[in-house]
């Protein structure tokens, strides 16, 4: 057993002092600090956390690649090295996430991250596939190869419902509706982006099953007083919605016009980012496609945006620096949000007896000091 003392506890509804955390894989209790002398417990290891924050592990739900690893690399290697990357910054449960490519090799990444789930990984948990699909618009590809774009087909996902978490699809294209009903019937999440769709489209899509926009504003039709586009669609829906929170990808002004407009539980804040994560400047390469990561940012040669270079701990601080949203609910977005989105909220995602031993401490700046994944630190 250890007990975890000295700390501010972040949970939804706050920040509190004078308490200590004590858990094994999950949380046992929560309790006052001043109890943990007193604790009769054999063995039991006290952790000071030196009056840093203590949240809930980080989930990033839309990620592509880490250390120089890709999602697409179909290996149980890579997705472990990523793993191990990307928990040094504060998360602890992510869902790889695939490009538009061959069938053969989005299966191949779809069987690896099957394999990588069923014997665990050394950094952060994998909860299963977002899949960014060859279902979509060309005009809104984005960094997508247009080649490997398709029509939406069931076909595709039968074998892999078990772990395909959230699929990427426009919702204007033909077929799409048996796609998002599929989607429902099974318990994934159908997410509308990299879409030429209207907002009728949207609305319409809605009552299929459609509950989820892929980073909002990139890849989309955007807002315009007579056409309201999929960005009018989201801020004026129950729609949940993603947000790239590098501001490079997003500007402030148009962050901040979302958290005013949007319930903060239906924002989640993810990554998008690459294998060029963590490295050094240089060429890279993302579905298939050479990629120049200069400046903070990742692009085609031809200057469009190819995912990002962002740490969810450095979202996490953007968005603290850029608006007058509390601590508590920004970090309710990498962490109590996603859950829910994924359906693991009873598990991960908060800090209350019973959940999983995932948490991070946070330095004052909001620089990770130590991350723990099912109760075990890990950096």
């Amino acid at each position: 057993m250890k007990a975890l003392k000295n700390i501010k506890l972040v949970t939804i509804e706050g920040i509190f002092t004078g308490k200590a955390v004590l858990f094994e894989d999950r949380i046992e209790k929560i309790i006052a600090e001043e109890e943990v002398e007193g604790l009769k417990v054999n063995g039991l290891e006290v952790i000071d956390g030196e009056g840093n924050y203590l949240a809930p592990g980080f989930i990033d739900i839309h990620t592509h690649g880490a250390a120089g690893y890709d999602t697409m690399d179909g290996n149980y290697e890579a997705l472990n090295n990523y793993s191990k990357a990307i928990v040094r910054t504060g998360v602890t449960s992510f869902t790889p996430t695939t490009m538009a490519m061959p069938e053969e090799r989005i299966t191949k990444a779809l069987d690896a991250v099957r394999q990588a789930r069923a014997k665990g990984v050394e950094g952060a948990k994998i909860l299963g596939v977002y899949m960014e699909s060859p279902f979509i618009s060309p005009g809104y590809r984005g960094c997508q190869a247009r080649e490997a774009i398709k029509e939406p087909a069931i076909s595709f996902l039968k074998d892999y419902t078990d772990v395909v978490k959230v699929v990427t699809l426009a919702p204007e294209r033909e077929g799409a509706r048996k796609l998002v009903e599929f989607l429902r019937e099974n318990g994934i999440v159908a997410s509308v982006g990299h879409s030429a769709a209207s907002y009728d489209d949207v609305i319409r899509a809605r009552e299929w099953g459609i509950s989820h926009a892929t980073h909002l504003f990139n890849a989309m039709t955007g807002l315009h007083h007579r056409r309201p586009g999929i960005v009018g669609a989201v801020l004026t829906t129950d729609l949940t919605c993603e947000l790239i929170a590098d501001l490079i990808h997003i500007h402030p002004a148009a962050l901040n016009l979302v958290f005013k407009a949007k319930d903060w539980e239906d924002i989640i804040l993810v990554t998008d980012q690459m294998e060029a994560t963590t490295l050094e400047d240089g060429t890279y390469e993302l579905g298939g496609q050479k990629v120049i990561v200069k400046e903070d940012s990742a692009r085609l040669e031809d200057g469009t945006l190819a995912g990002s270079i962002l740490t969810l701990d450095r979202a996490l601080s953007n968005i603290v620096k850029i608006s007058d949203l509390p601590l508590h609910r920004v970090i309710a977005m990498i962490t109590s949000n996603p859950a829910r989105l994924l359906g693991v909220a009873d598990e991960i995602g908060s800090i209350a007896p019973g959940y999983r031993a995932d948490m991070v401490l946070l330095d004052k700046e909001l620089k990770v000091n130590k991350v723990f994944v099912d109760g075990e630190i890990k950096c």
